[in-house]
């Protein structure tokens, strides 16, 4: 008999179901200090035994506790359980002998039926806590996709990415992850197309997390990640069901953390951070814009507050003459160097940009719009720092917002100081250092033992088709290689057009 430790004395199962009283003072001394901790005696109709019935208000759907199993067992008749004269139309139900296991059951929203003089409880699969309803994703907006999002709950969003892929080749891997309170930990992939070694890896990452609890997925993402200590995210995390089973059609896996609205996808690369599922529902030539947009962004954003700091500072030389001439009037005034006033107008920039996401959605936009306007003005005027640097902030900002991907433009916002602080030192040389050991660390990185700037480095030329450049769709007939997939091709046809003539 499997037995449980409670306090200081141990409680049996066929111990304790030896009289209601003792069920409930043991299960009221296993939950001390919790009011909100149901206890319901009853009679059986069926077979005269005395029951009762343990759950959590608040996390146990009262409805088919009411319905589907004190209605049925106080005033109906039948057979619910195989052997047993139990009326239960709760679809799934698990004989439980192990106190940690009923325990954690009654943590997790189930209810739990002791039936005296049993020697096994069951646990009743009535789980109903608060949820939010499936809305637009917040972080990422759909232009032309659909408009549904991720919530809180793992069987929910495994729902909505098994609608984008019902093939039975879709498989799921379940954990528990955790010591205080166990978090259900999903990856899905297809197993005809994944790669084993890949899955292998992923499984024996997560296995070996030991932790209290898992709150969200950058919890688990930042446990799993090959370099803590690069500033470049390494797993695609999406709040987009659609991004989700796109990822998974190119070979990668999906990893859904419950209570969490969002999932993080393996392995990434570099590239895929400026590509979005909206780029397949464009035409391909739009789409090849967007993405070298996306890119020369992602340059200004890093680059450009150094880039001005280094021709300034020491490289005027190729300022042509005018220009210069302009900048020098620009700066007459200004008592510091254009480090600090640099430094004092992103820095600016940061504090705005927090606090219109701090602040509720109309007040933080008046904050972002005014703050930035009116503080922009005042310290042009005050003479604190010149015209071509608001100027250049302002790009800056702009640029930083066309990146797809927040976890991206969190690390180009730490980059950009890393570069300004180079460019102060040695000018257009410190910067160009700078961008070698970025690319450096680019062709070096790895996630989850696949390189993370394929296909780019190792070069890849079958895989170009579908970096800065979309090819059209026709034409994408192979899986990334990146991903290492078992199954490469992806579809075998040539445009449909070619051969309705």
């Amino acid at each position: 008999m499997v037995q449980h430790q409670s306090g200081k004395h141990t409680t049996e199962i066929g111990e304790l179901c030896t009289d209601p009283s003792r069920i409930k003072s043991d299960l009221q001394n296993l939950f001390t200090d919790t009011p909100d901790l149901i206890l319901r005696q009853f009679k059986i109709k069926q077979t005269g035994e005395l029951a009762v019935l343990a759950y959590l208000d608040g996390l146990t759907d009262k409805n088919a506790v009411n319905h589907d199993v004190l209605r049925p067992l106080q005033f109906e008749s039948g057979s619910g359980i195989p052997g047993d004269e139990l009326v239960l139309t709760i679809a799934h139900i698990v004989p439980q002998t192990d106190m940690k296991q009923i325990e954690a059951a009654i943590l997790n929203g189930s209810s739990v039926l002791f039936v005296v003089g049993r020697q096994e409880a069951y646990a009743l699969d009535t789980a109903g806590w608060p949820q939010r309803a499936i809305e637009d994703p917040q972080q990422e907006p759909s232009l032309k996709g659909a408009h549904q999002g991720f919530v809180e709950t793992a069987g929910h969003n495994i729902a909505l990415i098994r609608r984008y892929i019902p093939n039975r080749e879709l498989k799921m891997k379940r954990y528990l992850v955790g010591q205080r309170g166990q978090t259900e930990v999903s990856i899905l992939y297809l197993a005809d197309v994944v790669n084993p070694d890949f899955l292998s890896k992923l499984e024996n990452r997560i296995q070996k997390i030991n932790v209290d609890v898992i709150i969200n997925t950058g919890e688990l993402a930042e446990f799993i990640e090959d370099s803590p200590f690069s500033l470049f995210p390494q797993l695609i995390t999406t709040e987009r069901p659609d991004t989700a089973a796109s990822q998974i059609l190119q070979g990668r896996c999906a990893v859904i953390v419950d209570r969490s609205p969002s999932v993080f996808v393996a392995p990434a690369t570099f590239m895929s951070f400026f590509q979005t599922v909206d780029d397949y529902s464009t035409r391909w030539y739009i789409a090849t814009f967007l993405r070298m947009l996306r890119m020369f962004a992602f340059f200004v954003a890093s680059f450009l507050p150094a880039f001005y700091i280094a021709i300034i500072s020491y490289n005027f030389e190729i300022i042509p003459l005018k220009l210069l001439l302009t900048l020098g009037i620009s700066r007459g005034q200004v008592p510091f160097p254009p480090f600090i006033e640099a430094i004092i107008m992103e820095i600016t920039l940061e504090m705005l940009r927090e606090a219109g996401v701090r602040l509720p959605a109309p007040v933080g936009q008046t904050v972002g719009i005014v703050g930035g306007i009116v503080i922009g003005q005042a310290v042009v005027q005050a003479g604190l720092v010149s015209n071509i640097m608001v100027i250049v902030v302002a790009f800056t900002a702009i640029a930083s917002f066309i990146l797809p991907n927040y976890d991206l433009v969190a690390a180009v916002r730490l980059i950009r100081f890393m570069l300004m602080f180079a460019a102060s030192m040695f000018g257009l040389v410190g910067l160009t250092i700078g961008l070698m050991v970025m690319m450096g660390h680019l062709i070096a990185l790895k996630t989850l033992g696949m390189p993370y700037n394929s296909p780019l480095a190792p070069m890849r030329l079958k895989d170009l088709k579908d970096t800065i450049v979309r090819v059209p769709l026709w034409l994408m007939k192979n899986r990334p290689l990146s991903t290492a997939p078992t199954q490469l091709k992806r579809q075998d046809t040539s445009r449909t057009g070619e051969k309705d003539k």
